[in-house]
């Protein structure tokens, strides 16, 4: 599974802790991690939380990566703007009972985490245990035992739901401020991991016409 970590502005300092720990946890489990960024605070490419959802939505939605890792202070706002695209069931995840149970039941393909509120002492083992109660243990697979089939219909009925609901990504990313859209995918190692690793075509070309090769 291909991980990307996308991190917000107001939160872009803790994103070599996060990133560091996505790592640890996940990368002797076969998976790969792609950072995002913000990589500080000081970034001159800039996103903000809106734009977390923009970026979680291209990277998912043309293959680029097959989960995001993402957040804000809170956790709600990114979760908020994830979930506002098709193609993406974001979960708001603050420990690791909520990780483990979002992975069975939702069995989503990302989620926004607090990284500011309650993010304290021990923060970083908060961290660690959640990505390994998200990534350790498969997903889709329902809980608890007793309730796996219906947990699991329960996600196809939701999923039907959403594709009838949400329209395809190009024409959502056309009826958005292009320059919002542009900032989005204007990150530092934006270019060089996308197009390495995209397979939807449309996408792709789309992409390209916005922030070129």
């Amino acid at each position: 599974m291909r991980i990307a970590l996308i991190n917000e502005n107001s939160q872009a300092p803790k994103n070599e802790l996060i990133c560091s720990t996505l790592k640890k946890v996940v990368e002797p489990m076969g998976h790969t991690v792609d950072n995002y960024g913000m990589y500080s605070g000081t970034d001159k490419e800039w996103l903000t939380y809106v734009q977390n959802g923009i970026l979680a939505s291209v990277l998912l939605n043309s293959g680029a990566a097959d989960y995001v890792v993402t957040g804000c202070g809170t956790g709600e706002g990114a979760m908020l703007a994830l979930n506002s695209f098709p193609g993406i069931i974001c979960g708001h995840i603050e420990n690791p009972t909520d990780a483990y149970t979002f992975a069975q039941i939702n069995d989503g393909n990302a989620i926004s985490m607090p990284f500011a509120e309650g993010f304290g002492w021990a923060a970083e083992c908060n961290l660690e245990y959640c990505f390994e109660k998200l990534f350790g243990f498969g997903s889709g697979n329902g809980y608890p035992p007793e309730k796996r089939e219906v947990e699991r219909q329960n996600k196809k009925i939701l999923d039907a739901v959403r594709a009838n609901n949400m329209h395809d990504l190009i024409t959502c990313l056309k009826g958005i401020d292009p320059v919002l859209v542009r900032g989005a995918l204007d990150g530092r190692h934006f270019k060089e991991l996308f197009y390495t690793n995209v397979k939807n075509e449309k996408i792709k070309a789309y992409v390209k016409s916005i922030v070129g090769e």
